[in-house]
């Protein structure tokens, strides 16, 4: 039994997938104990209402800016902390949560660990983290009684079901004069056409595809199921897609309701990125391709027959 303290993660406006993973994971983490989230910043009060969700004991809502803030979060978090005293901070291990995690954990002295995709609380915690590119599995077991953990997006199911949370305000004494970057706004990078990871269906495209003119193929795919394109490294690497496209552990993680790999081998870079998919198709002329380890739907064949005959269907 463990008291957890788990810190939402939004965005212009918007709660992340990764807010909803924590539920999960913090849940699951403090058993019989109890789960406090913390909501800092943006209309904390619509984002109470939509992470008001079962497993969550107590909703602590701090207003204080629209938009993450390094400064702000370490300060609110660190007061929270000590006012709730629990064993375990939960945080995404995403671009904020890697920029603020850090220096909680070393304003508090407590140790940190990053990247969780498995959490176990057995007297004392261990952490599953997966090391050399994910081909490794390693567990970490933390010799403290309390520590501040990041956990990997799309490695828990998000928490859907409602619950009855306390929420109050947290009134802390924020020192403004530790206040020392503002958000200016935002810019997409990368071309900035799409944000792959808030489509439904993704067409995914790798090697197999062979010749960059080739692409346009795969993309009448997308446009007959009216999903958007993305790609496995190389795509990226040879230049025929921009980085802002590219799914995997170097890429972006996707939990799409459709992924259509075509022509991806299932590198396990590439499955960090896109496991959490509700449904996964796979197009390979391999049959032993790794794909079809992790694909609900399989389909062995030559892609340049295969994809002509879907859209041929779908239009």
């Amino acid at each position: 039994m463990s008291d957890v303290l788990a810190v939402a993660e939004h965005r212009r406006g918007n709660l992340r997938d990764v807010s909803f993973e924590l539920v999960t994971a913090g849940a699951e983490l403090a058993g019989d104990g109890d789960l406090h989230l913390a909501i800092i910043g943006g209309d904390v009060d619509a984002f109470a209402e939509e992470l008001s969700l079962d497993g969550v004991d107590a909703i602590h809502t701090i207003a204080e800016g629209d938009e993450f803030n390094h400064d702000v979060y370490v300060q609110a978090v660190t007061a929270l902390y000590e006012e709730l005293g629990p064993d375990y901070v939960l945080m995404g291990n995403t671009v904020n949560g890697l920029d603020y995690a850090p220096a909680v954990a070393e304003g508090l002295g407590i140790p940190l660990v990053t990247d969780a995709i498995g959490l176990e609380n057995d007297g004392s915690l261990v952490v599953t983290r997966e090391m050399y590119a994910s081909k490794v599995e390693s567990t970490v077991e933390v010799d403290a009684d309390n520590a501040a953990v990041t956990i990997r997006s799309a490695e828990w199911e998000p928490t859907e079901a409602a619950g009855e949370p306390a929420i109050e305000a947290f009134d802390f004494e924020l020192d403004e004069s530790r206040v020392r970057s503002r958000v200016a706004g935002f810019e997409e990078v990368g071309g900035g056409d799409v944000d792959i990871t808030d489509a439904d269906v993704l067409v995914s495209v790798g090697r197999g595809i062979e010749e960059e003119e080739n692409l346009e193929l795969v993309q009448n795919l997308a446009d007959a199921l009216g999903a958007t394109l993305s790609s496995s490294r190389p795509i990226v690497d040879n230049g025929w897609l921009p980085k802002d496209r590219q799914v995997g552990q170097s890429g972006k993680v996707v939990t799409p309701k459709f992924y259509i790999a075509v022509g991806i081998s299932g590198a396990v870079q590439h499955v960090a990125g896109m496991k959490g998919a509700e449904n996964i198709v796979a197009i390979n002329t391999d049959p032993d391709a790794p794909i079809f380890d992790i694909a609900d739907y399989g389909i062995v064949g030559d892609l340049f027959d295969v994809v002509p005959e879907l859209i041929e269907q779908f239009e």
